[in-house]
């Protein structure tokens, strides 16, 4: 078929933003004295800035069909000895476009789109003159697919992120990537790559990672990244350069069929660990490949159209776009609530008082990223210096792993130091609290603090859960505190809950967003109540099954009661990572503020004070138990519940505390609430965020009469 064929497709989406073909032909510079000939180099360029990146529908793909088509009937003509393909500045291609592939509402529609980059990617493999894919920035999905398809591949040691997302994302690499990286790399390095990787906060490569893998034959730095991979080209066309490729791998070989199954086969544990097979790509994705071992590449083909069409229909694939590109795409970047950032301070020097883990942790994240003084303080020069060096020690860490350079590293280090003395902040913009979680204490360092600082200084408390209202009662400006408050590790987690108490003022607040976006972090505005919004809700779940546990359902039914939601950790686990002691101080608090629905554990308050730190323990075979003097310090009830009974209580739960929440006011809507759990604890993207798994599972309705979202692709399963 040719790539015209598919204008019926193409048709259908008026509105895509389409990211252009642009031709350019070059001499290939001399080998050994003679050109090779003329190089016809494409640039995807959907000729908008940087903030927004080119991706593939299905008139894009179109005209790059077409456009391959000419090159492939001037290559029989011999007119040009190669092709290239790159991208503007900073990217190759971000993958699919996702608002086209949303609309796609008929498995027909979506079995176009998958022929139709088969039927255009087939074309690049086979021009009849070598294809080069030229690496320079981010490729992602279909983006990465393109340099995969090519005979050739370079890339920039400055390119970043670099994946096949498709897994996390609810589809398969199925435009060939799932086909080819296992023999162009192995199969325990495709893995990685299409699985554990996406499975992993959606991890990327960056340019020297790709090429250490042998996704690129050839890496260059990126001020003269396009001429050397010409020059490259050049060498190769003319047989000068034979790349070798030490990672490829002939799938027929009966050594590389073993690797492959057990590839396989650790992949499929891999998925049952990080999501409990809730949702339906990653096993998809090993489906493909196992399969694929055998298979022509026209084979495999039809299979990856087949499945992709079939996965665009998912329930999990729609909730996961409406996640990722309605949530952390969009919302995180606008978000609601927030004042006119005209209305922000700048912040020259930031105070950090504390030196423990947190302070340091925080004290690290404001010094690497805004690049700017940061002061630590604490009771005694033992714990300052303690601090100093955490943050000294993990810059050393980065540098080692070669994530800063050496350069950065020493200004960084330079910027943090300590003091015995709060007098240090007298010069500071912003100042933030990271001490003991007791509303006196932070009390006491406030109205200490702001003895010191200037009027303008904004003040910011980490609290998880305290009132930030209750802070701020005996300031003199309470208009100045906000609730800043970050998720462990601060370094990983994204999220930001700002808090508006009643007296915040706007310049405050647009401050605290703006610092936010400096640290790199995704900011929701949350108004001050207990535990805000992610810690309510995941203090609500943990409740609800210590509470089935307590009233005698067996450990392992309980703990493993919500494993259809997929969530990265049991309860119990989650627990046992937060701190026992941690997890209870704040379901008191919750306790505190609403009463009976947040349960306080008698049992657990007995493992806390005998020091016991987890529920389970591995047992002889590597299996967790609950060891005989655990037990012993537990009584339990007579009343059991089955794995369904706790799944469906805790699903009701959550609807009620959202529910309350929202009449509250606690935050905009509920794509708010959907978005911190997102980010702040790992909400598994393919339920699409915690209101729309709500309202499929019917909790919204059993509870609150009526759904959260308006019915869509986020709540709906696909018709």
């Amino acid at each position: 078929m040719s790539a015209a064929d598919f204008r019926k497709l193409a048709d259908l989406f008026p509105n895509e933003t389409v990211t252009h073909s642009y031709v350019q032909d070059i001499e290939l510079p001399a080998v050994s004295g003679t050109s090779p000939g003329t190089f016809a180099l494409i640039t995807l360029d959907n000729g908008l800035d940087h903030s927004k990146p080119t991706t593939l529908g299905p008139n894009t793909l179109v005209e790059l069909g077409m456009v391959l088509e000419g090159l492939k009937e001037r290559a029989a003509r011999g007119e040009i000895a190669g092709v290239g393909v790159t991208g503007k500045p900073y990217f190759l291609v971000a993958g699919a476009d996702l608002s086209t592939v949303k609309s796609v509402s008929a498995r027909e529609q979506g079995l176009w789109m998958a022929q139709l980059g088969h039927d255009v990617y087939a074309t690049l493999a086979d021009l009849g003159v070598p294809s080069f894919a030229f690496i320079n920035g981010l490729a992602l999905g279909g983006g990465l697919e393109i340099a995969l398809q090519s005979t050739y591949r370079t890339v920039s040691t400055g390119a970043g992120a670099l994946a096949l997302p498709e897994a996390f994302i609810g589809l398969i690499p199925g435009w060939g990537g799932v086909y080819i990286l296992p023999r162009l790399i192995g199969p325990e390095n495709a893995l990685k790559v299409m699985i554990e990787n996406p499975l992993s906060n959606n991890r990327t490569l960056t340019g020297p990672q790709a090429f250490e893998l042998g996704v690129a034959d050839a890496m260059f730095e990126p001020a003269d990244f396009i001429e050397q991979s010409v020059a490259w080209a050049a060498k190769v066309i003319a047989g000068a350069v034979a790349p070798e490729r030490a990672n490829a791998v002939d799938p027929a070989a009966p050594e590389v069929a073993a690797r492959w199954a057990a590839a396989v086969a650790k992949g499929r544990a891999f998925v049952e660990a990080k999501t409990s097979n809730a949702s339906p790509a990653p096993a998809k994705v090993l489906d493909v490949m196992e399969a694929n071992r055998t298979l022509t590449q026209a084979q495999s083909a039809e299979l990856e159209c087949d499945t992709l069409a079939d996965l665009m229909q998912t329930p999990e694939f729609r909730s996961t776009v409406y996640a990722f590109l309605d949530l952390v795409q969009r919302r995180a970047k606008r978000p609601a609530g927030a004042p006119d950032r005209k209305l922000a301070r700048p912040v020259g020097k930031v105070g950090v008082v504390g030196a423990g883990l947190m302070a340091s942790q925080l004290a690290l994240l404001f010094a690497r990223q805004l690049k700017v003084p940061v002061v630590m303080t604490d009771i005694d020069q033992a714990r300052v210096d303690k601090g100093v060096g955490y943050v000294h020690a993990e810059v050393d860490k980065l540098l080692t792993k070669k994530r800063i350079s050496p350069d950065a590293a020493n200004r960084t280090k330079a910027l943090v130091t300590g003091s015995v003395s709060k007098e240090a902040f007298a010069d500071a913009d912003f100042v933030i609290e990271a001490v003991f979680e007791e509303l006196n204490v932070k009390k006491q360092v406030f109205k200490e603090v702001e003895a010191i600082v200037s009027p303008e200084c904004i003040l910011a408390t980490n609290t998880s859960s305290l009132s930030v209202t209750a802070m701020a009662a005996d300031l003199e400006h309470p208009e100045r505190l906000v609730g800043f408050h970050f998720f462990n590790p601060v370094a990983v987690m994204p999220l930001l809950e700002i808090v508006r108490a009643p007296k915040t003022d706007d310049a405050v607040l647009a401050t605290a967003f703006e610092l936010a976006k400096g640290l790199k972090k995704s900011a929701v505005l949350v108004k001050d109540a207990a535990a805000f919004v992610v810690n309510r809700v995941l203090l609500r779940l943990m409740g609800e099954v210590t509470a089935a546990f307590d009233e005698g359902t067996p450990a392992e039914v309980a703990d493993n009661a919500l494993r259809p939601m997929g969530l990265p950790m049991t309860p119990f686990v989650l627990g046992a990572m937060v701190g026992l002691p941690v997890a209870q101080h704040v379901q008191e608090s919750l306790h505190a503020a609403f009463g009976d629905r947040f349960r306080v554990s008698a049992n657990l308050q007995a493992l806390i004070d005998n020091g016991v730190k987890s529920i389970w323990a591995p047992g002889a075979d590597g299996k967790p138990v609950i060891p005989a003097e655990t037990l012993a310090l537990m009584s339990f009830g007579s009343s059991p519940s089955t794995a369904d009974e706790v799944l469906r209580r805790t699903q009701d739960a959550l609807a009620e505390e959202i529910g309350l929440m929202l009449e509250e006011g606690v935050v905009a809507g509920p794509e708010d609430i959907d978005l911190g759990m997102i980010l702040g604890a790992g909400w598994p993207m393919f339920l699409g965020g915690i209101t729309p798994y709500l309202d499929r599972v019917g909790a919204s309705e059993r509870v609150n009469g009526k759904k959260f979202l308006a019915p869509g692709v986020a709540s709906e399963p696909a018709a």
